[in-house]
């Protein structure tokens, strides 16, 4: 049912959304370059490696060292008014359509952590990541990563098709308010470095 749904539903935006992903491309094409879609391996349900796809809104900037710059540096005005209106998720709906993740569920974060996570925390692969979650709609990038996990965790034990409903309603008035979206004083999420037990 929950498939059966997402694959509906991401369809139905992917195909109303249409001329919007082209005006996105065609934008950032122009003011930040090559390549449009910014892809990552992400972990997947238990922990498979999947590509999760989002619109590129960061240069490549490099120090003299060859570096990267830091987030703030390359984070240009047009990515940041495209991740302040959550266009940067849009391309994950393709993901949606290739089964790698959910409408809903915890987001998929970066492959570097699993090493990291706690034993509890690790419990939030034991269902499909999302393009939102519980986490999301209740502080997003303002609460700890403790705090998300904890939010994640809930989702995989109280889960239904109810609550997916009510995250995806919730989600929908964040959006609206750009609520959650940058942590303070951070250009992008902070990065997570291992809880402490």
């Amino acid at each position: 049912m929950k498939r059966m749904i997402d694959v509906v539903v991401a369809l139905i935006l992917l195909i109303a959304g249409s001329f919007l992903f082209l005006l996105i491309y065609g934008l950032i094409r122009w003011r930040i370059g090559a390549p449009v879609i910014f892809r990552q391996e992400r972990p997947g349900l238990y922990e498979r490696p999947f590509m999760l796809y989002k619109f590129r809104t960061m240069t490549d900037d490099r120090d003299e060292y060859g570096e990267l710059l830091a987030d703030h540096l390359r984070l240009t005005k047009t990515g940041a008014l495209i991740r302040k209106l959550s266009l940067d998720e849009l391309p994950q709906l393709i993901n949606v359509l290739k089964g790698d993740i959910s409408l809903v569920g915890p987001r998929p974060l970066l492959m570097e952590y699993l090493p990291m996570y706690t034993e509890e925390q690790a419990r939030r692969h034991l269902v499909m990541p999302g393009m939102t979650g519980w986490a999301q709609v209740n502080g997003r990038n303002h609460i700890s990563w403790e705090e998300k996990f904890a939010y994640d965790i809930w989702y995989v034990e109280h889960q239904s098709f109810w609550l997916d409903l009510k995250i995806l309603w919730m989600t929908m008035l964040k959006v609206i308010k750009t609520e959650g979206v940058q942590q303070p004083h951070h250009a992008t999420a902070k990065k997570f470095k291992g809880t402490d037990t």
